[in-house]
This record gives C-alpha cells, sequence and structure tokens, in this order.
C-alpha cells in the first residue's frame, strides 16, 4: 500500500503540477505556466491521484473543483512552498551586506515604513539602512541617497520613479472629542469643532489646502477653515488629533492601525483622491546594485500588500 513517505523526486514534480493546477483551476491555465501540453498535466494530475489514493479535483464539465482532500492538500504545498521562498530570500539576503541611503516623507516614515522596518530586517540582516526623514525632492542631489519615497504626482526629471500607493484623505478625530458637541453628522457640523491643519501637506500648497481641498470634492466649502492648530508634519497633526485637540485631514495609507484600533474615527464616509501618490525615486542604474535593487522590491512588495 502507498502512503504518504513517498517523496520522490517524481512526486514532488507531481506537486508542483498540482499546486499549479490548484491555484488556477484550470489544466489549461497550468500547462501555459509550466510550458507543457494540457494532456500532460492531466496525466500527472491523474498519476498523483493514483499515488495518493484519493481524487483531489472534480472534473466538472466547464471547469475544476477541488476536492475536500485536494483543498486541504493545496494549503499545505502552498504554505511549504511560500516558506521556501522565504527561506531563499534569507540565504540570498544574508550574502548581501552593505549600507543603503534611504531618504523617505518624514510622516511616511514614522507612520507606515518604520512599523515594517523589522521585516527587511529579518529578510537582509547584513544590509545596513541609513534613514533619512525628509521632504525628498527638495534637494535630489544624487549623492545624497540610493532611494527616495516621496509624495508628489509622479513627476522627477532626471529621474526614475516607481509608484507605490494613491493617497486618499479624510477627516479623523478622537471619539472623546464629540462628546458634549454637537454630532458630526455632515460637514457643516465642523463649525462647532476645532480642526488641525498641516502646512505642508503638499508641495507648494498653503497651511489650509487639505482642509480646502477635501471640502470642495464634497460640495461643502461653505465650512470656515482658517482657524485651529497648524504642524509643519501629518503625523504631529494626527499626533494631536488623539490627544483631542481637533479635527485633522488623515492620509488613508498613514492612518490604518489608528482607526482599526479604534483611536481615531472617521465621521464621515467621504474619501477624496488627491491625484498624488508615494513613490519611489531613484538615479537610473541604482536598481543595478543588488542590495539597492532588494530594499526597492521589498518597499514595493510591502505596499502592494496594504493596498485596500
Amino acid at each position: 500500500m502507498h502512503r504518504y513517505t513517498h517523496t520522490s523526486p517524481q512526486v514532488h514534480a507531481w506537486l508542483k503540477v498540482f499546486a499549479v493546477s490548484a491555484r488556477h483551476l484550470s489544466f489549461t491555465l497550468a500547462a501555459e505556466e509550466l510550458h507543457v501540453t494540457t494532456g500532460a498535466i492531466s496525466q500527472q494530475i491523474k498519476r498523483l491521484e493514483e499515488r495518493l489514493g484519493y481524487r483531489l479535483f472534480q472534473r466538472l464539465p466547464r471547469r475544476l473543483e477541488l476536492t475536500v482532500e485536494g483543498r486541504r492538500l493545496a494549503e499545505v504545498v502552498e504554505s511549504a512552498h511560500r516558506a521556501m521562498d522565504l527561506e531563499l530570500l534569507r540565504l540570498d539576503g544574508g550574502q548581501m551586506s552593505g549600507i543603503v541611503r534611504l531618504r523617505a516623507v518624514p510622516s511616511f516614515l514614522t507612520k507606515w515604513l518604520v512599523p515594517r522596518l523589522p521585516r527587511l530586517q529579518a529578510r537582509y540582516p547584513a544590509i545596513a539602512l541609513h534613514l533619512q526623514a525628509e521632504d525628498s525632492t527638495l534637494s535630489l542631489r544624487a549623492a545624497e541617497f540610493d532611494l527616495a519615497i516621496d509624495l508628489n504626482d509622479g513627476s522627477y526629471p532626471g529621474f526614475q520613479t516607481t509608484p507605490l500607493m494613491e493617497e486618499e484623505i479624510f477627516p479623523v478625530c478622537t471619539p472623546a472629542l464629540m462628546r458634549g458637541r454637537p454630532p458630526l453628522r455632515t460637514p457643516v457640523d465642523l463649525d462647532e469643532y476645532p480642526l488641525l491643519h498641516d502646512v505642508t501637506a503638499w508641495r507648494g500648497s498653503d497651511q489650509y489646502a487639505e482642509w480646502a481641498y477635501f471640502l470642495k470634492a464634497i460640495g461643502a466649502p461653505q465650512v470656515e477653515i482658517r482657524r485651529g492648530y497648524t504642524f509643519n508634519r501629518n503625523h504631529l497633526t494626527i499626533d494631536a488629533a488623539i490627544a483631542g485637540m481637533g479635527v485633522a485631514i488623515a492620509r488613508r495609507t498613514l492612518i490604518t492601525d489608528e482607526l482599526e484600533s479604534g483611536l481615531l474615527v472617521a465621521p464621515f464616509s467621504q474619501r477624496v483622491a488627491t491625484g498624488k501618490r508615494y513613490g519611489i525615486v531613484h538615479l537610473a542604474g541604482a536598481l543595478d546594485d543588488r542590495r539597492v535593487a532588494a530594499v526597492h522590491d521589498w518597499i514595493t512588495e510591502e505596499a502592494h500588500a496594504s493596498a485596500p
């Protein structure tokens, strides 16, 4: 009787074919990915099923479905492949050492990047990241950084860019702020609340630009916004909101943890796209350095994983 101790190279090859077929739920698509014929895929799955002693797929007229056993095996195989991929990355990362200089917008660095850096450190323990919190494109001199993360419209003459995340903005405040005040049902109710401002929201903008942009976009420009506290960094504005000082404009990318924990709430449902985006800026040829390319690709991977 065949048991699960059969781990021959042939079985490993069949499991790879199974994993791709299970991901696509299609022998045809699996064949395209593996550059073999559909018949070859079908035959290898059949042999694997014979070896295991149970069916992995239900062959329906126009599609495939995993059986109960197939789903269980697919989960195990996928988990094993992820673990192998991660270990290969770690082994590869262990061979790379040296300094990578990264400049980032201060609020993005504080709220988004730093909490994720332990994962970068685990993957590439010998890469020393030198970080600067600075508005990157105020001084993009090639000698000062390898990678820069900036917030703008994506135009960087003389540099190459990799888009990361589009920016959306919306008001937030602590739940305690609304106690004893009129409910925040419509933007007009903001007249009863102190406002908080990031005076450097976008390059060349004035100190009330974010509030003005948001209210105009949702059709409520009549709210008086030229009042309240101003700060020169978005994360300082958010910290002031957490302290209960007023209602701030938040950037979706930088506020996830505070909203999930209930530390802050978004009283209105509207989200407004600004046309600005976070992106990685670098000189042509910078990614030829494997260390720089590794950090660049890791940041891109994290950004895609955190996209809504």
